[in-house]
Formats: structure tokens, sequence, C-alpha cells
């Protein structure tokens, strides 16, 4: 089974690759999905997730199947085959 991933903008030079595609043995819920993804590319954790909160969603709007996250079950969404999964970076400034 597997799970496509893409990275936009910053985050697609941090993770090295536009797209990935990551085989799940069953389903799998986001947060750990992201977990397993970011300790096989560092410079991906450090520029996704938030040191201090130890989570992605400050610095990029995830969406599963086209759909942002917040309006389905955050990071306990469950992935299953063929599902999609997008990180756009959010840009903060001041």
């Amino acid at each position: 089974m597997a799970i496509t991933v893409r990275f936009i903008g910053s985050l697609r030079s941090a993770s090295g690759k536009a797209e990935l595609s990551v085989n799940i043995r069953d389903t799998v819920q986001l947060g750990k999905f992201i977990t397993k993804i970011v300790q096989e590319r560092p410079k991906l954790r450090r520029a996704l997730i938030d040191p201090e909160l130890e989570d992605p969603r400050p610095n990029a709007l995830i969406l599963v199947n086209g759909k942002e996250i917040s309006v389905l079950n955050g990071l306990e969404t469950r992935l299953r085959d063929g599902d999609e999964v997008v990180f756009v970076p959010i840009v903060h400034g001041g």
C-alpha cells in the first residue's frame, strides 16, 4: 500500500524531492506518518517541525486528499492506501 506525499515551495528543497511514494502496511495516523518521514529526512524535520511544539502545523498547511487537516481529524487523521498528503509551507514575517 502506498501514500503519495507532495512538498511545495521551500519544503521541496528541504525534503530533497517534490514527491514521494511511501509504502505502509496498514492504515496509519497522519502524525505518526509525519514522524516517520522526518526521521528519514533531517533537513525536512528542521523546516517542517516547530522545535518548541514538536508540531508541523505552525510551519505548514497540510492537506489530505485536497482537504486541510483541520476539517478532518487533525494529526489523528487516518491515512489509507492511495491517499495523497501535501505540505505547503507557511511564511511568517513581521
